[in-house]
C-alpha cells in the first residue's frame, strides 16, 4: 500500500478525530492510547481495502475548484510516470495558463512520446459562441476524441473538462457516456468536471465531491477573473 493510499484513507476517519476541545481534556497518556486505538482501526481499514480499481471520479457543484482539484490528480499522476490525457469540452477558445504549464509533458524530446495529450476542443461559453448546434458539434467532436484515451489502456489517467456541463445543455447523451465509461480498461481513472453532473453518472462514478459556493468575489464584491486564480 503506498502512501498516497494511507493519506486518502485518513481523510475519511477525519469526522472520527479527536477535536481540539477533545484533546485538550486529555491527559498525554489517554491522548496515545486514544491515538493507538485509532491507528489499530485504520490498519484493520487498509488491510480488508482492495489493492486497486481504475475509479471514475466526479467533480461537480456550483463552487470553484472542480477542474483544479483534477489537475492535482493530473500532477500526481505524471509524477508517478503514467500517460495522462485531458481533453476540455467548453473551453478552448483561448490558450489555457493549465496547458503552458504542462508543456514539459505534451513537448518531448525529438523521437519521444509525450506522456500528456491535451486537447481543448470547446470554442468557449454558452453565451460567447451563441451557435448551439456548432457547440453540440464541438461536444460530440471532444467525446470522440475523449473515447480514443478512455479506450485506450497505455492512458491511466483521462480528465474530461467541463463534459458536466455538455451533459447539463443535452449536447451529449449521459447513457452514450455511460456506455463509453464501462469499455475503459480495468486500471484506467476517468475525472468528469463541471456543474450540474446528471443522476445517472453520479449513480455509477466512484467517486464524487461537490464543490459547494459560499462566497465568490465577482458575485459579492464584483471582481473580474484573474490570472492565476480563474485562468
Amino acid at each position: 500500500m503506498n502512501i498516497n493510499s494511507h493519506t486518502d484513507s485518513n481523510e475519511t476517519l477525519e469526522s472520527n478525530d479527536v477535536s481540539g476541545s477533545e484533546a485538550f481534556g486529555l491527559t498525554p497518556e489517554q491522548y496515545r492510547r486514544k491515538m493507538q486505538r485509532r491507528k489499530e482501526v485504520q490498519k484493520q481499514r487498509l488491510d480488508q481495502a482492495s489493492p486497486e480499481k481504475g475509479l471514475i471520479i466526479v467533480h461537480t457543484g456550483n463552487g470553484k475548484g472542480k477542474t483544479t482539484a483534477a489537475l492535482g490528480m493530473v500532477l500526481r499522476s505524471l509524477g508517478h510516470g503514467y500517460s495522462v490525457a485531458i481533453v476540455q469540452f467548453i473551453k478552448g477558445a483561448w490558450e489555457p495558463a493549465e496547458k503552458a504549464a504542462l508543456q514539459h509533458w505534451t513537448s518531448p524530446a525529438p523521437g519521444e512520446t509525450p506522456q500528456l495529450e491535451f486537447h481543448a476542443m470547446g470554442e468557449g461559453f454558452t453565451w460567447e459562441t451563441q451557435d448551439r448546434e456548432r457547440d453540440i458539434e464541438k461536444a460530440k467532436a471532444a467525446w470522440e476524441k475523449a473515447l480514443e484515451f478512455i479506450h485506450n489502456p497505455d492512458f491511466r489517467l483521462v480528465l474530461l473538462d467541463e463534459i458536466n456541463v455538455a451533459l447539463k445543455l443535452g449536447y451529449l447523451d449521459v447513457q452514450d457516456v455511460l456506455a463509453g465509461l464501462e469499455q475503459k480498461p480495468e486500471l484506467s481513472h476517468v475525472i468528469l468536471t463541471g456543474r450540474g453532473a446528471p443522476a445517472g453518472l453520479i449513480e455509477r462514478a466512484d467517486l464524487v465531491t461537490e464543490m459547494t459556493l459560499v462566497k465568490h468575489p465577482f458575485r459579492e464584491q464584483g471582481i473580474k477573473a484573474q490570472p492565476g486564480i480563474e485562468f
